[in-house]
């Protein structure tokens, strides 16, 4: 197993267990099953180990599969607040010791904000008391790395970046993502702040192996260096330096061996041109089923109106890719929670868009039929209904 570093000089292994896909089996998780998966994996080198308080019955069956092993000293417990539950002080406490007794143990070694879309959410907390209550939380030592991640735009990633003193981030990132949500300008520019980064979603939930177009599995296949499609995008990630854990949600014996036979050997800056060319050859294949050729070049942006065109497009494609229901929950999260609306019916035609264009793509009337596909009238009622929950919910924050 290959590890790198946390910002005080300790290991992290480069591949991280990701826990919220463990088996079930009648209704609740399959504690068996899931120990021997989880124990191969940490013989094998894994030390990270990443849950939440919101994955059903999963910290509980991480606690108990550490306890009753005798190893919860040697690995590092990764879990997450559910900030958008929070509006009150009192609720940060809370929901903390009831995750350390769910989890069994008196420490947390890496703490997140979960699921932060837009600045808005830290300006809530921070006006709650994070900033004191983390102190505290670190100088009793019940906390050792504090941190977040993030599902929204790269501008909001790093707004809430640069607003604290993290330990480290998570965020969404793969080789079609790379340029959506943090993205690699995200995380280069915590790589830039010293400040390790965790990716989830390397393979957007097993999509890059199962749902790949066929064309695009068999032109990984004669690839000469032998890889899979799951280690092809692993590895391009770990061939990037600011990448300092991958989680991945391993549900199968198998998949924890393969997964970390290829964390055994993976250094960054080993990819070769070739690497790089089937990358993109790959990526061409996906685009070919694209509904508009949008690249998130981002000279469209910025709107006068404050649309989010590109990621408008990228949830479009994605209807195209994967299904309309993960379209629909990706743009739900990273657009529709954001603090200022950003709907393509805040459109005026102007046109601004299309004279920046470089794929000279009909942007006005392409998000208007990529709206009704991704916002369709139930999403539309949902995500006013969760916005005006959060607006209450941030109000509260500020006069408490």
């Amino acid at each position: 197993m290959e590890y790198r570093k946390n910002r005080t000089g300790e290991p992290i292994s480069i591949l991280g267990y990701g826990c919220m896909r463990f088996t079930t089996k009648g209704g609740s998780i399959d504690l068996d099953k899931t120990e021997r998966e989880l124990m191969a994996a940490y013989e094998a080198g894994v030390n990270y180990f990443d849950t939440a308080y919101v994955y059903p019955g999963s910290e509980v069956a991480l606690g108990t599969i550490l306890a009753r092993n005798g190893i919860r000293k040697e690995v590092n417990i990764a879990t997450k607040l559910p900030q958008y539950l929070v509006s009150s002080r009192a609720a940060l406490d809370k929901y903390f010791d009831e995750e350390l007794n769910r989890l069994q143990t008196d420490y947390i070694d890496y703490y997140l904000m979960h699921h932060m879309t837009a600045k808005n959410q830290w300006d809530k907390l921070d006006a709650l008391g994070i900033r004191e209550w983390v102190a505290e939380k670190k100088a009793s030592g019940q906390i050792r790395n504090i941190g977040f991640s993030y599902h929204g735009n790269t501008e909001d990633f790093i707004g809430i970046l640069d607003a604290f003193d993290w330990d480290f981030c998570q965020i969404q990132y793969n080789y079609v993502d790379e340029h959506t949500q943090a993205g690699r300008a995200g995380l280069e520019h915590a790589e830039a702040k010293g400040i390790p980064v965790v990716i989830m979603e390397p393979l957007r939930g097993g999509k890059l192996v199962n749902l790949l177009p066929q064309k695009a599995k068999d032109v990984i296949a004669s690839n000469e260096r032998g890889y899979t499609p799951a280690e092809l995008g692993l590895r391009w990630l770990w061939n990037q330096p600011g990448v300092t854990c991958v989680l991945s949600g391993m549900n199968s014996i198998e998949m924890v061996q393969e997964n970390c036979r290829i964390a055994s050997d993976a250094r960054a800056n080993t990819f070769t041109e070739a690497d790089f060319a089937l990358i993109d050859q790959v990526k061409g294949i996906i685009s070919e089923s694209e509904l508009v050729g949008c690249t998130g070049c981002r000279y469209c942006m910025p709107c006068p109106k404050g649309v989010d065109i590109p990621a408008l497009f990228r949830c479009y494609n994605m209807t195209a890719l994967e299904s309309k229901s993960a379209a629909r929950f990706e743009y739900a999260q990273t657009v529709g929670l954001k603090s200022e609306p950003a709907f393509a019916t805040q459109c005026i035609e102007c046109g601004k868009c299309e004279q920046h264009c470089p794929q000279n793509i009909p942007i006005r009337k392409m998000i208007k039929e990529a709206d009704k596909v991704v916002r369709p009238l139930p999403y539309r009622v949902g995500i006013n209904v969760v916005r005006k929950y959060m607006l209450r919910s941030a109000k509260k924050g500020k006069t408490n």
